[in-house]
């Protein structure tokens, strides 16, 4: 639900009043000054970070009164970030703008509402991200179209978002450098569906449409600079990017290679792919990690995974991330069927530390949850509760990876889940370096030892209970 303007505009009048004189004063040639601030209800986090291409150049903690200020006294125009982790969103900045934004951080992208000097082309920015995020979420049965009612949809959508592009463009009259990214917004999204389709369709109706798609349908790619430094920090354009390596290193004719080999190939395909084509350092080392990061934590095998690795070091250049993609790595190689868990320390509901290794040696179901998906946060809970009739000689134990211990036991007292251990990762960065844990999906089962029966497999997952 959408924040009432009138509301925020009050806050504005009544509060920061005077700082928005700027708006009507002529500025120097030379003077950068610009402010942001805003209020944020149900903060999950005290701070505010202000970040240029995933950096954090500034920090600012929120108010008691949920608010949050700052004057840049030079800022240079571009796109920028903000973070109330773990959510994020991109705000722009021209020469001297004065931008206040209202959040529910229950709601966070839908709640977004800017005000002052420099709200419309941002509105226009989030406007245009929740309409993708929207056709996002009902693309998929589209995917099982032939080829010429997939194009007819997918046309049809984008014209109108190309419509409400060129109608924007002229009522706001934005410049040149905002419209490189109004225009990633508009067309990135388009092409990702596009990228996609051919590998979609098979995987969901069986038919390989490669050899039929008609000429022509991948000349957009002709017209993208793919070493675009203004875009390397950008999401649309990094996702398209993604999609576009997952399609042109497909390989999609063999009968001799194991799926854990076409894996390997695949993915050192797109290593390949990816150093030749992105000369942008930035953009490339981008690139390479997604490729890496999202291999690793979905191939398992430990021999492909040190030679995926050799090929990534040789292209890589992120210092940083290669010693994290390396731990991970490490962290991979401790997960291992047979292996003990690596020790790490833990809350339970009373706040008492709770170690890891003092899971009672019994078969085990290990999964983990965060409020910020309620819906899997639910779902998770009742397939385990189902799975506890069937499976009783199995205990379930859910990791909860949040913050607070007082919200977290809160949150818990709303729902009756009884039988299930429940903890808290007491350091979520321990627990990610040793347990490779990146994503909530992620569960873990044990044996009656306490060794590791599948470090890497999901509760959704058609096939889970052939696990058990």
């Amino acid at each position: 639900m959408h924040i009432p303007k009138l509301n925020f505009l009050l806050f504005l009048s009544s509060t920061v009043v005077a700082l928005f004189t700027s708006c009507n004063r002529e500025f120097k040639k030379d003077d950068y000054t610009a402010y942001f601030g805003g209020e944020i209800t149900n903060p999950t986090n005290p701070y505010i970070l202000f970040c240029k291409d995933s950096k954090v150049i500034d920090s600012f903690k929120i108010g008691n009164d949920n608010r949050f200020f700052i004057k840049f006294d030079s800022l240079t125009p571009g796109l920028y970030s903000f973070k109330n982790e773990p959510e994020y969103q991109y705000v722009y900045f021209d020469k001297n703008d004065s931008i206040m934004v209202r959040i529910n951080a229950k709601d966070f992208d839908n709640s977004i509402v800017y005000c002052g000097r420099g709200d419309q082309k941002n509105n226009f920015l989030m406007e245009m991200y929740l309409q993708n995020e929207d056709d996002r979420s009902k693309v998929f049965d589209v995917f099982d179209y032939g080829i010429s009612k997939f194009l007819q949809s997918i046309d049809s959508s984008y014209q109108s978002r190309k419509k409400f592009y060129a109608a924007e463009k002229e009522d706001i009259k934005w410049t040149d450098d905002f419209d490189v990214y109004a225009r990633a917004a508009l067309n990135f999204h388009h092409y990702s569906k596009k990228e996609i389709y051919p590998l979609a369709h098979l995987m969901r109706t069986g038919e390989d449409v490669v050899e039929k798609l008609p000429k022509g349908y991948y000349n957009y790619r002709n017209d993208i600079d793919y070493n675009s430094a203004k875009l390397s920090g950008y999401s649309p354009f990094i996702s398209y990017l993604s999609h576009m390596l997952n399609n042109v290193a497909a390989i999609h004719y063999h009968n001799h290679l194991a799926p854990v080999d076409l894996e390997l190939k695949t993915n050192v395909s797109k290593l390949h792919i990816a150093d030749t084509m992105l000369k942008n350092e930035t953009v490339k080392n981008i690139i390479l990690n997604n490729i890496a990061f999202n291999y690793l934590l979905e191939d398992q095998n430990m021999v492909n995974n040190q030679k995926f690795l050799e090929t990534y070091h040789q292209y890589s250049t992120d210092r940083s991330k290669k010693n994290e993609i390396l731990k991970i790595g490490n962290a991979i190689q401790q997960m291992k069927i047979g292996n003990p868990l690596t020790e790490v320390g833990f809350k339970d509901k009373s706040g008492a530390n709770f170690s890891s290794n003092s899971i009672p040696k019994k078969k085990t179901v290990i999964f983990f949850w965060t409020q910020n998906l309620s819906s899997h946060l639910v779902a998770a809970h009742k397939k385990v509760l189902a799975l506890q009739k069937k499976y009783p000689d199995y205990q379930f134990i859910a990791i909860n990876l949040d913050k607070n211990q007082a919200a977290w036991n809160t949150l818990l007292s709303k729902y009756k889940f009884e039988g299930i251990t429940e903890l808290r990762s007491e350091n979520f960065e321990d627990l990610k370096s040793k347990w490779a844990i990146m994503k909530v999906h992620r569960t873990i089962i044990l044996n009656q030892d306490g060794t590791i029966r599948n470090a890497f497999t999901n509760l959704f997952d058609v096939n889970f209970e052939k696990e058990l």
